[in-house]
């Protein structure tokens, strides 16, 4: 993942509040969230729905690391059939949840992914992971194609269900591009008094030019008179000989001075 776009806006929105950025391999990112060790994590599909809640972000192009000599370089993709003849290592922290594990099998499978990139770049074997891990595990002498038919994995942001707070809820609004002045979630609802997600006070946050905040502007309906604004004449009783001005009527005529007679 590269949460750093998201973690830019949080900071710019919750400058009071830290973000830190927990790294874990992706089999350890559920026991994290259950212990409480993270708020909310990036993790791969599925999660336990009793548990969790998880709003899916996208799927990922699966590839196959191989040593920038392969002969697979030679394609822009592959199939699975291609490299039935090839020796695929499947790492104990594999993402993939594989029926049948493509390709002739290993001597041994590798502990983790970063233990099976070091034995691809030995030329003992290959090996198909999200394109994200491939670039993780880059390598000067490693190179990777998609493979066309390979499983494919899903990433979505969870958190525990009964830990949904308000500031888990300011950043799945961030990731899901939420504009600092939307209505929905419930710290934007909260946030209607002037007060942050964490409780404190928002100190001018919201003020716009003119110093005054977005809870004070108070929207003009029917009727209703904006500050500075003179309060509207009172009407005329209307008494006998008087006519209402309207905007169409002409004013009455200036009476001159009465000529002298002679």
């Amino acid at each position: 993942m590269t949460p750093a776009k998201w973690v830019k806006v949080w900071h710019e929105r919750l400058p009071d509040v830290p973000l830190t950025l927990v790294q874990a391999p992706a089999a350890e990112a559920p026991d994290l969230l259950r212990a409480g060790e993270a708020d909310a994590g990036l993790v791969r599909l599925p999660v336990d729905r009793d548990f969790f809640s998880a709003i899916p972000l996208y799927t990922e192009t699966s590839v196959v690391v191989v040593p920038k000599d392969h002969v697979i370089t030679a394609a822009e993709e592959v199939t699975l059939a291609d490299l039935a003849d090839e020796v695929l290592f499947h790492p104990l922290d594999d993402v993939f949840d594989w029926d049948r594990p493509p390709g002739e099998p290993a001597f041994e499978r590798p502990a983790t992914t970063p233990d099976a990139i070091e034995l691809v770049a030995a030329n003992v074997g290959l090996l198909v992971v999200p394109q994200s891990l491939a670039r993780l595990y880059h390598r000067r002498d490693l190179t990777y194609r998609p493979v066309t038919d390979a499983p494919r994995s899903g990433v979505a942001l969870s958190w525990p269900q009964e830990a949904t707070t308000d500031l888990v809820e300011d950043f799945i609004g961030i990731v899901r591009g939420r504009t600092v002045n939307s209505t929905r979630g419930r710290a934007a609802a909260g946030r209607a008094d002037g007060r942050t997600a964490d409780g404190g006070a928002a100190e001018g946050r919201a003020a716009k030019p003119g110093g005054r905040s977005q809870a004070d502007r108070k929207p003009r309906g029917a009727g209703q008179s904006g500050a500075g604004q003179k309060p509207a004449a009172a009407k005329s009783s209307g008494g006998r000989g008087q006519r209402a001005r309207t905007g169409g009527a002409k004013p009455a005529a200036k009476r001159g001075k009465p000529r002298r007679r002679s």
